[in-house]
């Protein structure tokens, strides 16, 4: 549609433009012959009947010009040979060969058309025409036919290309899109995981001790009521901040890193959980800068580390060590020195979507994971980050 109601975009008919070249073909050749008739005795009058003739199944020949190119130009070859009436349609035949044939297949086509020529002016001569004058006409005129049907079939082979290539780029924008959104999904994912799973971790040690130790005094009823109500708050602060950092613009809000990891081992170890901090360099205070994306995943490495800790083995002594080559990897561990004390409640068992969002992260930044039991029964976490100098 051209943008207004009602009134559609009018196209070619196909069809009806082969009946317009057999029209205009007939016309020509009809000319052509009349010009004969006109000069009575030059010819005999049978050879003007089969050049009428010849014509007629040229121009009818033209019908078919598109399913058959070569078939059409080879009969229109041969008609030249004798009729004069069907060097129009000879022509509009040619010039269909170099529209839709091999390059090869036309310059054919051509010196076909052009000996046949080349036999009627031997059998016809034109009188009163240098031969070398009427040589280079035909060969002028049947060239250019040529190139024109020869620039008409790059131009449709350019068009071609750039749909296709576009109808590509479109399937590779939507690739691109979904393979955004699935990475979006994933990092929310890792976001809420990292962040809720931290403070749910808290609540979940401490309501299962309430719920275990049911003769605890009331101080330590208090106590842990008091952890279980200030993290219950700190996790809708939480849940709030990453909805507020998905929906604002890219680096409008500030986010966690190294030098958060001494308050998220201070808030632990009011949480209960005895913890130590080992750091070689000073990176949690700012004496070895690192790059903000290996900050971060730094920070989320100690965070899953300590979760998985309280978690897996609550009230065992953790020690967090930051170490490494400055320039070269910085290192992270997170490890809880003794098992399970006798007598507390069961670990919970996890899916192990924490681990594999860390892998993640650690691979986004050019590091790596590993963990495993130590040799005194407890458990070993650490990471391994690229470290610019």
């Amino acid at each position: 549609m051209n943008g207004r109601p009602g009134i559609g975009r009018w196209s070619w008919n196909p069809r009806l433009g082969d009946a317009v070249l057999v029209a205009i073909a007939a016309a020509i050749g009809w000319y052509l012959l009349s010009n004969r008739l006109d000069a009575p005795g030059e010819l005999p009058a049978w050879l003007l009947r089969l050049d009428l003739v010849g014509g007629l199944l040229g121009c009818a020949g033209l019908w078919w010009r598109r399913r058959f190119p070569l078939v059409v130009a080879s009969v229109s070859a041969v008609l030249i040979m004798f009729s004069e009436a069907a060097a129009p349609a000879a022509l509009i035949a040619l010039f269909t060969v170099a529209v839709h044939c091999t390059s090869r297949a036309a310059v054919t086509m051509l010196v076909a058309h052009l000996a046949a020529l080349g036999v009627l002016n031997v059998v016809r001569p034109e009188p009163g025409v240098p031969a070398v004058v009427l040589i280079a006409l035909v060969v002028t005129v049947h060239v250019a036919v040529l190139v024109w049907g020869m620039l008409v079939r790059s131009r449709r082979e350019l068009v071609a290309s750039l749909r296709e290539r576009a109808v590509v780029a479109e399937v590779e924008a939507g690739l691109r899109a979904e393979r955004a959104q699935h990475e979006a999904r994933e990092t929310l994912a890792r976001e809420m995981h990292d962040v809720l799973g931290h403070r749910l971790s808290l609540l979940s040690v401490h309501a299962g001790a309430l719920a275990y130790h049911r003769d605890a005094s009331a101080e330590d009823t208090a106590r842990a009521a008091e952890v279980i109500r200030e993290n219950a708050h700190r996790a809708l602060q939480d849940l709030r901040e990453v909805i507020g950092v998905l929906r604002a613009p890219v680096g409008e809000l500030p986010l966690l890193g190294v030098a958060d990891i001494v308050e998220l081992i201070d808030e632990t170890r009011r949480a209960g959980s005895p913890v130590e901090l080992s750091d070689d360099h000073g990176v949690t205070a700012g004496g070895r800068p690192v790059t903000e994306t290996v900050g971060r995943t730094l920070y989320r490495f100690v965070q899953e580390g300590l979760t998985n800790a309280r978690k897996h083995a609550p009230g065992a002594p953790i020690v967090v060590r930051i170490g490494g080559e400055p320039g070269d990897h910085l290192v992270g561990e997170v490890e809880n020195r003794t098992p399970v004390a006798p007598g507390d409640p069961a670990a919970p068992a996890g899916a192990g979507e924490g681990l594999r969002g860390l892998a993640e992260r650690a691979t986004l930044v050019g590091g790596g994971v590993e963990y495993g039991p130590t040799t005194h029964g407890g458990w070993r976490l650490g990471m391994r980050l690229p470290w610019p100098g």
